[in-house]
């Protein structure tokens, strides 16, 4: 054969086309869903807006459904108020307790968000520990806490609590609420815990993001139409099986997108919004290899809505 004569020609070898590309680098292409509100410019409307009432009456009478009674959201109210005036004495004087030290405490959650779901009478609260958060500082601050607890609450004629350890902390029971403890520590303990001594470095990590998504909601979404439809998109989650992938913050930043972000930088009535949030799922928004469409969200939050297993929402 002659020398040279099977280049070019698909021929596997040196410098042939039937060489395999294995150096050559893979590109990842993120592409948005398709968002109507955001191409309205480039479709125009042919026909009038259709009369789209029935369906606003219905999402605002089922969001009444959803809503707390005055008595469960007074009866969450008395024990967040108790258990944040322990808990900010444990950490200005901590007395003789000596089980652990406390930086800081945070209200999280969709009771400090003011999303709270009828039925469901429980509030978080993270507490932020100067020292490493072992199983036995979880322990001894959830026995002082109830030990203060039980105190305040016989000097004011009530009804006493009890508290139960978990692998996230402890839980606060009373009469007709509950409060979690989400335990955490500073940023710069995290490299020093121990997987057999500290609690999980995800939940604690989870416990900081947590007050992030709560500071980031406090700044960005206190407009009611979006609560309204987070509470309308919760419920949905939790009556069908197929949005039950969904986490809170997925659904914070998608009501606040549906809500806010347009071109008008205007709220949208929650009937427009509520079919946004529908067509923006439909079309894979959280799906792997879908760009973000939360501009007003840090990267690493963000970041955290594209994480979705392909078979999940399927």
């Amino acid at each position: 054969m002659v020398r040279g004569s099977g280049r070019g020609r698909g021929m596997p070898g040196r410098g042939g086309m039937g060489r395999p590309p294995f150096n050559r680098p893979r590109v990842l292409m993120l592409r948005p869903p398709f968002d109507l509100i955001l191409a309205e410019p480039a479709f125009p409307r042919c026909k009038p807006v259709p009369d789209d009432s029935a369906l606003t009456q219905a999402l605002l009478k089922r969001h009444a459904e959803l809503c707390p009674t005055p008595a469960e959201q007074s009866a969450v109210l008395s024990l967040v108020t108790k258990l944040q005036t322990v808990l900010d004495n444990l950490v200005v004087a901590p007395g003789d307790f000596a089980a652990c030290q406390l930086e800081e405490v945070r209200q999280v959650g969709s009771y400090k968000k003011g999303t709270m779901m009828a039925g469901k009478n429980v509030a978080d609260i993270v507490v932020i520990m100067k020292t490493l958060p072992t199983k036995e500082a979880v322990e001894g601050l959830s026995n002082k806490v109830n030990e203060e607890l039980n105190k305040l609450m016989r000097a004011e004629g009530g009804t006493t609590v009890t508290t139960a350890s978990h692998e996230r902390g402890f839980t606060v029971t009373a009469a007709s609420a509950a409060v979690r403890l989400l335990v955490t520590t500073l940023h710069q303990n995290l490299r020093k815990l121990e997987p057999e001594v500290h609690l999980d470095y995800k939940v604690i990590s989870s416990h900081l993001a947590a007050i992030r998504h709560s500071r980031w909601f406090e700044e960005n979404a206190h407009h009611s139409s979006i609560k309204v439809l987070i509470r309308l998109l919760r419920d949905m989650c939790s009556r069908h099986a197929g949005l039950e992938p969904l986490t809170p913050w997925m659904i914070d930043l998608l009501a606040h997108h549906c809500i806010m972000n347009n071109p008008a930088r205007q709220a949208l009535p929650i009937n427009v919004a509520f079919r946004r949030a529908l067509s923006l799922l439909a079309g894979g928004l959280f799906l792997p290899g879908c760009m973000p469409v939360f501009p007003s969200s840090p990267p690493s939050l963000a970041a955290t809505t594209t994480l979705l297993p392909l078979a999940l929402p399927q």
